[in-house]
């Protein structure tokens, strides 16, 4: 009896022992599952500007280098040499941009364009960074599109950040380089909506944008089309080019991506464009950019009863050759 009762207490402390080394590793997994999932709610899946580290914590310490981003007014900044540069924009434009994108023919109908195709394409996205956002006119459709994502959003510069955060006050802003992003398979959709024209390093970014999606991640494009189209209008806003579908598919593909649509927008009113464009090819010293947006509302009624009609043709599968505008929408491989 006392031999078996020996054996019964060692098989006790065995089960015990067995018992507490699985519930120890039980509480590691279960450590790690909610470090992980509050690090994804987070978005932190980082490379540091500095050093080129990744990691995954809730601040930007780099573990390895110890850099920390610098901060401009309310916003984390990762390039803040560039942030006063105006390279490519001219930053005080975006108070006439808050004032005048609601309503205007072009913005609503960008919009809405993308709006389907987030729809279309992407409604299973759980984040989402909008690169270039300026006052966020852009993230509050999509936000209302996808509900249930994340969102992001950067820009060089913080002026338009201001009004991006009275506008989403849920999405994450920060100062950023498009050249050189700051993370690594994060996002399930990135956008870049008429930004691409404004950086000479055009391909470098798309390579970045790629970087950062995690596998299987969707790119949305808009971008100003066709070099005969070029003006003033072109140049006062620092644009580096105009596109044509095919040297936009190519270097999307180039980065990795496949395409998986492209259409021209704006072009029922492409000959409206050509006219108003035929004069306007020199630059005056009084020409005033914001002018382009200021139009009178039975115009705009007008245009964006057009506009409506080529986003529902569009929606029904049809796909314009030419247009002021071109829309590309891609995917990263799983």
């Amino acid at each position: 009896m006392n031999v078996l009762h020996g054996r019964s207490l060692l098989l006790d402390e065995q089960t015990a022992s067995g018992f507490a080394d699985t519930l120890l590793v039980y509480i590691r997994h279960l450590v790690y599952y909610n470090v992980r999932l509050r690090t994804e709610e987070l978005g932190v899946v980082k490379v540091c500007p500095a050093c080129q580290q990744h990691f995954e914590q809730a601040d930007w310490h780099c573990p390895r280098c110890g850099q920390r981003p610098q901060t401009i007014g309310d916003f984390t900044a990762f390039a803040p040499q560039l942030a006063q540069s105006e390279q490519g924009f001219e930053a005080g434009f975006f108070e006439a941009l808050a004032r005048l994108e609601r309503g205007h023919f072009w913005f609503e109908a960008r919009n809405r364009l993308l709006q389907w195709v987030a729809r279309r394409y992407f409604a299973q996205s759980r984040s989402m960074l909008e690169i270039g956002c300026g006052t966020g006119f852009v993230l509050t459709a999509l936000q209302q599109t996808l509900p249930h994502a994340r969102f992001s959003g950067s820009d060089l510069f913080t002026e338009g950040l201001a009004f991006a955060a009275q506008r989403v006050p849920a999405a994450a802003l920060f100062q950023m380089d498009a050249r050189q992003m700051p993370f690594s398979a994060e996002f399930d959709l990135i956008g870049a909506f008429d930004v691409l024209e404004h950086i000479a390093e055009d391909e470098t970014v798309l390579c970045e944008v790629y970087r950062a999606l995690a596998p299987g991640g969707g790119l949305i494009l808009t971008v100003p089309q066709h070099r005969f189209l070029w003006s003033v209008v072109d140049e006062l806003s620092h644009h580096e080019r105009r596109y044509s579908r095919r040297e936009l598919v190519e270097k999307v593909e180039r980065a990795g991506f496949k395409v998986l649509m492209t259409t021209s927008f704006v072009a029922l009113l492409l000959p409206f464009m050509l006219l108003v464009r035929r004069g306007k090819k020199q630059m005056s010293a009084d020409f005033d950019l914001t002018a382009e947006l200021k139009i009178s509302p039975r115009l705009n009624a007008v245009l964006t009863r057009v506009m409506r009609l080529e986003t529902w043709l569009i929606e029904r599968g049809l796909t314009f050759p030419a247009g002021g505008s071109l829309l590309l929408v891609a995917k990263k491989a799983l």
